[in-house]
């Protein structure tokens, strides 16, 4: 069906009735045929009826729209405002343009009724957005024709639609897609949406689940981040309405329209020529691995020569990876990691690079303490991001003593720096999500300039994650499946029979690196040791598989569906051991890395070469001077990563060294 402009048409039926009275008292009434459509318009779905009548003008159309406080009065577009020209007789886009432009007379609220007015006799016409939409009235089976009437919020009324030439039943099925529709426990005729309550993000948890998916859809980073776990609660009790005898909707919809919410993400679907199938493999015994003690001072200065180069690169990577990092050397030390700092630079060197890098900051923040409030009106952009910074920054890590308390230092440092960040950045400027990874960074640094600086060259990293097109959140979804597949082909086989093979529940996960997941000490453990691109690509992916396969068990057993595996992945926020995770996260990487087979589509992932694997030799003083001992199972060879290995049974457990290097 050829979409109109302004609009895609997804439904049309033609030869549906209005029985309007004549206005005679006899009980004659006048059947104005007309055609139903439903139009997706941006983020919202339309709903459109007119009469069949080639005079009719867009200034007889009738708009609804609520009122928290009254009934809406029907009220027909000024005349003036319709164009009148033949280009504009059928053209959507003119009318589009009317709904945003039409102004609504509002009367007060009276005995629940509201009032239809027309403009003339038998050209009525209405409009109205399923987000107004309160419940649709069926008529009785086995009674003639079918008939819909539609009620909208603060009870304002249609008029009947009489469907003479075939049924209402697709159409119904239509707004099923869009809507979460139960009976009425009073009236089964009646198909009652989800009720809503005022559409705040904080109250996501009250709001329709329709409203809740075009959030998803519009901005998923808004719809994700401010309380997640309210949505999980929410979507299935809203399924299943309010009375426990109302109609469950299949979860198969639900997670049909998860999937919507990021288009083009395809994952976990029947074979497709042109995509590797990967079958059950066998990636040997799983190392257990033992974790050391974060890096000492001591530690980082016997690493430093003379004028303050770092003299072996590898090994501190490996020990920071292994270990983390002491508090005292965080602030600079992650200067290194971020980028800021080139490894090999001389301590010299990096205060030039601090000076340079001070200058360019403030000019960036001169440009917008510069504009004036004239020219912010005229700049929504700006504007726009100014808004929604202040907004959340006085909600982000409000219970570390760093944010806590009204005019706080640290709050004004997290605007003026993400402000600056949209003059740095000016296309992707500022999208939620992005004050929590601002967050960690300024406490540890506690330098504006610093700050900024390694923010920006993490946002580097993060940059498609909070693109428009979400394209990296795809990628890591899709990459996180075929991972998850090769560790657990029955359990991603479960998670798809109860619709969750999107693994639509790890988006926030992905989406700001396990910051919401974590305390906040342990953020800075966890992404200083993801900083240091050990043990492989997509690091961040096995630490997923690593939380998810400790939850597989009580998914399984208990049988959990949709509705459960959502709840019970967000109330793993803020309870898990990142040392245990990440051990288990390593151990993954190092099963994977050892398999003789592993797929070609799993190497790319991980970002090896290929999947052939070699046994080097070992190299006890090497492994000693680099203070870590390593895996006595064969690596692959683009690894180079020392472990420490537990091997054995309870009874009896060896720890054996042994240097994993590159041929």
């Amino acid at each position: 069906m050829a979409a109109p402009a302004g609009g895609k048409v997804v439904y049309e039926q033609e030869g549906i009735f209005i029985h309007s009275s004549s206005g005679n008292n006899d009980d004659q009434d006048s059947l104005l045929s007309g055609i139903l459509r439903v139009i997706e318009k941006d983020t919202e779905v339309i709903v459109d009826w007119r009469p069949m009548d080639d005079s009719l003008d867009s200034s007889t159309i009738l708009y609804a729209r609520k009122d928290s406080s009254s009934v809406v009065e029907w009220v027909q577009t000024p005349k003036e405002k319709a164009p009148r020209g033949p280009e504009h007789m059928n053209s959507y886009e003119a009318e589009w343009d009317m709904v945003n432009t039409v102004s609504y007379k509002k009367k007060p609220h009276s005995n629940g009724d509201a009032t239809v007015r027309t403009n003339g006799e038998s050209n009525w016409s209405f409009l109205f957005t399923l987000t107004d939409l309160k419940s649709i009235k069926q008529s009785k089976e086995g009674m003639g024709w079918s008939y819909l009437v539609f009620c909208l919020k603060d009870d304002v009324v249609l008029p009947a639609l009489h469907f003479h030439h075939g049924d209402s039943s697709t159409l119904i099925q239509l707004l099923k897609k869009y809507l979460v529709l139960y009976e009425s426990p009073q009236d089964k005729r009646i198909l009652v949406n989800c009720q809503s309550i005022p559409q705040s993000f904080e109250n996501i948890l009250d709001e329709p689940t329709y409203g809740l998916i075009q959030k998803l859809k519009k901005d998923p980073y808004t719809a994700t981040m401010g309380g997640f776990s309210k949505v999980t609660h929410f979507i299935f009790d809203s399924l299943r309405g309010n009375d426990s005898s109302s109609q469950q909707r299949p979860s198969s919809e639900m997670a049909d329209f998860i999937s919507d919410a990021i288009p083009g993400l395809k994952i976990n679907q029947q074979e497709e020529p042109g995509f590797e199938v990967i079958t059950r493999i066998d990636l040997g015994k799983r190392p257990e691995i033992l974790r050391r003690h974060p890096v000492t001072v001591e530690e980082w200065t016997k690493n430093m020569d003379s004028e303050g180069r770092v003299i072996n690169v590898d090994s501190m990577k490996q020990l920071i990876f292994r270990g983390g990092l002491c508090h005292a050397l965080r602030k600079e030390v992650w200067k290194f990691l971020l980028g800021y700092y080139p490894w090999h630079s001389t301590k010299e060197e990096r205060i030039h690079i601090q000076k340079r890098k001070t200058d360019e900051y403030f000019r960036m923040k001169l440009q917008w303490k510069s504009v004036s409030e004239e020219q912010e009106k005229r700049n929504f952009r700006l504007r726009d991001y100014r808004s929604l910074i202040e907004k959340d920054v006085n909600r982000t890590d409000r219970t570390n003593k760093f944010y806590e308390g009204q005019g706080n230092p640290g709050l004004i440092l997290l605007h003026d720096i993400l402000m600056s960040y949209c003059m740095y950045d000016f296309d992707l400027g500022y999208v939620q999500g992005m004050s929590d990874l601002l967050s960690p960074i300024l406490y540890v640094m506690e330098n504006e300039v610093d700050a900024f600086w390694c923010f920006a060259l993490y946002m580097d990293q993060m940059h498609q994650n909070f693109e428009e097109q979400m394209q990296g959140m795809k990628t890591q979804l899709i990459q996180l499946s075929t991972l998850l597949r090769l560790l657990d082909s029955g359990f991603c086989s479960y998670l798809e029979s109860q619709d969750s093979g999107y693994l639509y529940f790890c988006f926030r996960w992905l989406l700001i690196r396990f910051k919401r997941e974590f305390n906040f000490q342990d953020i800075l453990r966890l992404w200083e040791v993801m900083w240091t691109d050990l043990p492989c690509q997509n690091f961040h992916l096995l630490i997923c598989c690593a939380i998810l396969e400790s939850e597989k068990q009580q998914i399984m057993e208990k049988h959990y569906g949709f509705n459960e595996i959502l709840k019970h992945i967000n109330e793993l926020s803020m309870k898990m051991d990142v040392e245990d995770v990440l051990c288990k996260a390593e151990a993954i990487s190092m099963q994977m890395m050892n398999c003789k087979e592993l797929p070609q589509a799993v190497c790319e992932v991980l970002g090896l070469e290929d999947s052939a694997v070699t046994t080097p030799d070992s190299d006890a003083g090497e492994e000693e001077a680099a203070g870590v001992i390593g895996d006595p199972a064969s690596a692959h060879p683009n690894s180079h990563m020392p472990v420490t290995v537990v091997s054995g049974t309870n009874e009896h457990i060896e720890q054996v060294t042994h240097t994993v290097s590159t041929n």
